[in-house]
Formats: structure tokens, C-alpha cells, sequence
């Protein structure tokens, strides 16, 4: 059978054809233009691709990961901070209604955590709190395949933690990495994106290095915090950026372990994202897949 299966973020929609075991059929992404289009546009994408994959494939159901905090029972986005008009977005009723086919509908750092334990870098965890740094970033806390959701749908919702720095959506996401670059070489924010902040670090560029390390310090204040609210067996770090593994691991490796005794490490320590772009429709898909039956 096929799932048709949906990442949506800030930036782009990422869409794919996948079996029950996790295999990619087909793949590919398009703009959100959230900030243009708000959240009727990405209602309308959504189902003209869905109408365009049944014209070539009968489709067993929907899984959506998105960006916000979800209502996992209704399918609803219940609150979005960075994607105008899309706070109140009813996914499961309009898609149901509309293909007749099964949907459900969670948070894309959940999903991305899910995705990990599953077939990534959390395979050999019982529990595992995920990072994902991007536009913003979020968090989620995994325990033998069931999401921590809290009461209102929102634990590890860490964009909104405080640490000395500030709020780690505004200190330690790449946004602010991008940001604090451009702040400090003076430089156009527009013309300077995550790629060309690594071009610069590898180059040794003074303002670069100085960006990254404030980043690197003020996500590790956050990832503390974490592992002592958690105690998991390890911490995944996923999100575009974090590919840069070779240049973030050791400043993060040195800053977390500053700021903690040994024994409160992460015993697995910090794990990288594997499925990357992928892991958050794979952890959709694995909702779908057992929402009746239960994790495997």
C-alpha cells in the first residue's frame, strides 16, 4: 500500500509516496511562501498535490507532520507562531472530507522524533528528547515509540524555554545563527543563509566563528536543561543545519559537558539526525501505521 505523507514548515512543503516499511516511491518539496500565502495557501497546495499523486495512485491514507502545536485527536493546529492564518487549520476534518481516506495530523518535531526512533539515529534508544533547529525550534521526548504530549498537546515545546541568552526560538535556532552572522560582519541578514555561514566558518572568518559560538552556547544552555528535565538515553539533533555534524558536535560535546556532571549526561550522548529532511514524514507515516494497532 501507499501513504501519501507531508512535512510542512516555515519554509518549504516536503511531500512523498511511501510504503509501510518506510521506502520513499516518490519524493520532492515546493515553497510554503507562509509569510505571503498564510495558511489558506498551504490548505490549497496541499490538495492539489494529493488530487494530482491519486491521478497516478490509489492512496491507503494521509500523514501530515507540521509545523505548529497539534491536536493529534481532531487533526487541528492549535496555535502556529511563525505561519500567519494557520492557527485554527482543521487538517483531518478537510482532508477526510474531501479524499475519504484515513489522516492524521502531528507536530513536525514530533514526528521528526518518531521518524528517528524509528528507522534514524535513535533506533538503539528507549527514549530520546529530538532537537530540530531550523526556521524556529522544537523539541520532543520519545519513550519506546509514544510521544510525550503533555496537556495541551504541547511538551517539548522548547522555543518558548528561557535560558540566559533569551528564548531559544530567538538565540538558537539557525535564524538567529544566519542573523547573528550578518550582525556581525555587518552584512546584508538576506544574503547570508545557513550554507554561506559555514563557507565562512570554514574559512576561519572571525565574525563567523564568533556567530557560531554564541549559537553553540546558547543551545547547549537548552540541551541541559533537557537532559535534566529528561534523563534520556541520548539527545538527536536534527534540522538542515545540524549536517554540519564534523563542526557542531565537538563545541557542543565541550559545552554541554561544562555545564554537567558526568552522570548527567545523555549515557548515548548526542546522536545526529540520519533521515534528516525525511524523518518527519517517516514519523508521520509510523502514526498512521499504528494508531490502532500500537507501537511494534
Amino acid at each position: 500500500m501507499i501513504y501519501s505523507c507531508f512535512d510542512i514548515g516555515g519554509t518549504a512543503i516536503k511531500f512523498g509516496l511511501l510504503d509501510e516499511t518506510g521506502r520513499f516511491h516518490k519524493k520532492g518539496s515546493l515553497p510554503t511562501e507562509a509569510q505571503a500565502e498564510g495558511g489558506l495557501g498551504i490548505v490549497h497546495k496541499v490538495r492539489a498535490l494529493i488530487q494530482r499523486q491519486l491521478a497516478d495512485h490509489p492512496l491507503a491514507g494521509i500523514a501530515i507532520s507540521t509545523a505548529g502545536i497539534i491536536n493529534p485527536q481532531t487533526g487541528t493546529v492549535d496555535y502556529a507562531l511563525s505561519i500567519p492564518g494557520y492557527t485554527g487549520t482543521k487538517w483531518k476534518a478537510i482532508l477526510e472530507d474531501e479524499f475519504q481516506l484515513p489522516c492524521i495530523v502531528e507536530n513536525d518535531t514530533n514526528c521528526a522524533a518518531l521518524g528517528e526512533w524509528w528507522l534514524g539515529a535513535g533506533r538503539e534508544m528507549d527514549t530520546l528528547f529530538a532537537v530540530t533547529i531550523g526556521t524556529s525550534i522544537g523539541g520532543a521526548f520519545i519513550e519506546n515509540g509514544h510521544i510525550l504530549q503533555g496537556t495541551r498537546h504541547a511538551a517539548g515545546e522548547i522555543a518558548y524555554m528561557h535560558i540566559p541568552a533569551g528564548r531559544l526560538h530567538d538565540v538558537a535556532s539557525a535564524t538567529y545563527l544566519c542573523r547573528e552572522t550578518a550582525r556581525q560582519k555587518a552584512a546584508d541578514p538576506e544574503k547570508v543563509d545557513g550554507y554561506k555561514v559555514f563557507q565562512l566558518v570554514r574559512q576561519g572568518d572571525s565574525s563567523a566563528l564568533a556567530a557560531l559560538d554564541a549559537f553553540c552556547q546558547n543551545l547547549a544552555d537548552g540541551l541541559a536543561n533537557i537532559a535534566c528535565l529528561c534523563n534520556p538515553d541520548g539527545i538527536v539533533l536534527g534540522g538542515g543545519i545540524m549536517a554540519q555534524e564534523e563542526i557542531l558536535r565537538p563545541r557542543l560535546e565541550k559545552a554541554l559537558a561544562a555545564r554537567l556532571p558526568a552522570m548527567m549526561l545523555p549515557p548515548k550522548g548526542l546522536a545526529f539526525a540520519k533521515r534528516q529532511n525525511d524523518a518527519g514524514m517517516l514519523g508521520a507515516l509510523y502514526l498512521l501505521l499504528h494508531q490502532k494497532t500500537g507501537p511494534q
